[in-house]
């Protein structure tokens, strides 16, 4: 019986991947590169220390102002997330997963001052009863321990969670934490492949959640 529902953050709740893949590929377009998918996609959901331009540099074989190529991607990254709005289907599933008594956390690889300072933006950073960061675990995902961690604050066995999802390393720490996964995938990582999960939807607002309850708990 499903007790309590879970989110990821990037990507899932506000679609700050899209954006961000999009402004390192506009940056690396200008230096005449190319910031392939099969690159990128590796490192959403997790922290893989990955350095886009030190990859571009290896690309170009030449060496670049990190500092002024970093400043660019947050300035352009911040102007496009200025009026972005929750992804569809999010703020009802919120709504329904109150009137069906449902616990709500968040379990995010980012950091907590990051999580909050959006959650804050778009109105829903009261909603969540637990919401467990990369502050607060030695690995983020795809080891399970977020989700461990957000069951356990919760007060609900993983097998009573549902997890919502829009990466791969995501769906994998969900599964590996013992329960159901739901993933949605955005923009830009509709085109990875997910092997783990229980359910895909392209958007929330495509099932209302009881009846996705259902559908996963068969």
């Amino acid at each position: 019986m499903i007790k309590a529902i879970i989110f990821d953050f990037d990507g899932l709740i506000l679609d700050t991947e899209t954006h961000d893949y999009e402004v390192l590929q506009e940056i690396f377009q200008e230096h005449g590169s190319d910031l392939p998918m099969s690159v990128w996609g590796k490192v959403i959901g997790t922290a893989a220390g990955f350095e886009p331009f030190s990859y571009l540099e290896e690309q170009l074989q030449t060496k670049l102002d990190h500092n002024e190529l970093t400043n660019t991607r947050k300035e352009r990254f911040l102007k496009r997330m200025e009026n972005e709005k929750p992804r569809a289907g999010v703020e009802a599933y919120i709504t329904a997963a109150k009137e069906l008594g449902l616990k709500i956390g968040l379990a995010s690889s980012s950091d907590y001052k990051w999580i909050t300072q959006h959650l804050k933006q778009i109105g829903l950073y009261d909603d969540f009863e637990c919401i467990k960061t990369a502050d607060d675990v030695k690995e983020v995902k795809p080891n399970p321990e977020l989700y461990l961690q957000a069951a356990t604050c919760l007060a609900v066995k993983p097998e009573e969670c549902l997890a919502f999802e829009d990466s791969v390393n995501g769906s994998i720490a969900a599964k590996r934490a013992g329960m159901k996964c739901v993933i949605v995938p955005n923009k830009v990582t509709k085109s990875l492949l997910f092997e783990q999960y229980d359910h895909r939807l392209e958007s929330m607002a495509e099932m209302e959640l009881e009846q996705l309850i259902q559908k996963v708990s068969q």
